[in-house]
């Protein structure tokens, strides 16, 4: 027993409705390439702003750099950031704030970079300012529903935002990125959308591995939940013995 270790996770509650998002979600990442139908995955992410309350020591021979332990706060901004999977282009914005305003901006820079694509399938989160909404809010109503027509939104489900590949990259830009004290959101830009440059240009792609087939056999007890006859997905010791013999 160890009482004083605890662990964090999101309990997502597995009903019809979130088996048959990740589906959608999983059978997209499995399509090959379009360019006229681009998969792109784009969430936000609150990157706070911190200063050093005293100089830090530099770096000298022998010795590593030391910062004092306290530090000032400078409020906190947002960072908008999209990636294109299977060809590791990246794309990124950092505002005060994420608002409607902000989605409808990153919605018309990503159109305006994907301007020979048919409809951009977008994977997003359900965050309340994540819908075509948002674009009639700010834009005239031609633009808007313009706008609105280039996407295909692709929602994850509800508790499962690690099916956005997007999550992937938040994890590399805090190691890389946000794990020092940036104090000022003009310093914090220039660095994120350097390193995001920077991966684009050696086109750092993503390989997905949780697939349909993963689902329906690692979940299976949810998915027999949901539906009894989902039982024929069940990997057994005795079919794998097989398979592995037919091999």
């Amino acid at each position: 027993m160890k009482p004083h270790l605890k662990q964090t996770w999101c309990i997502a509650q597995v009903t019809p409705r979130f088996l048959s998002t990740m589906e959608d979600i999983l059978a997209l990442y499995a399509l090959p390439y379009d360019p006229a139908y681009p998969v792109i995955c784009f969430d936000e992410r609150p990157c706070f702003l911190i200063g050093d309350l005293h100089p830090p020591i530099p770096m000298q021979p022998g010795q590593v750099e030391k910062e004092h332990d306290a530090y000032t706060k400078h409020g906190s901004c947002a960072l908008l950031a999209a990636i294109e999977p299977l060809t590791g282009a990246r794309f990124g914005l950092v505002r005060p704030r994420r608002t409607m305003a902000e989605c409808t901006e990153f919605c018309q820079e990503l159109a305006a970079r994907y301007p020979n694509a048919t409809t951009i399938r977008l994977v997003l989160d359900n965050l309340n300012t994540h819908h075509a909404g948002a674009f009639s809010a700010h834009l005239p109503a031609d633009e808007a529903l313009a706008l609105a027509q280039r996407f295909a939104f692709h929602y994850t489900p509800k508790g499962a935002s690690w099916l956005n590949m997007i999550e992937c990259e938040f994890a590399v830009i805090s190691r890389q990125c946000l794990n020092r004290r940036i104090p000022t959101i003009e310093q914090l830009r220039t660095q994120i959308l350097t390193l995001l440059e920077e991966r684009s240009v050696k086109q750092i792609k993503i390989h997905w591995q949780f697939s349909l087939e993963n689902a329906r056999t690692t979940m299976n007890r949810h998915y027999r939940k949901v539906n009894p006859v989902n039982e024929k997905y069940q990997k057994t010791y005795v079919t794998d013995y097989l398979w592995c013999c037919s091999k």
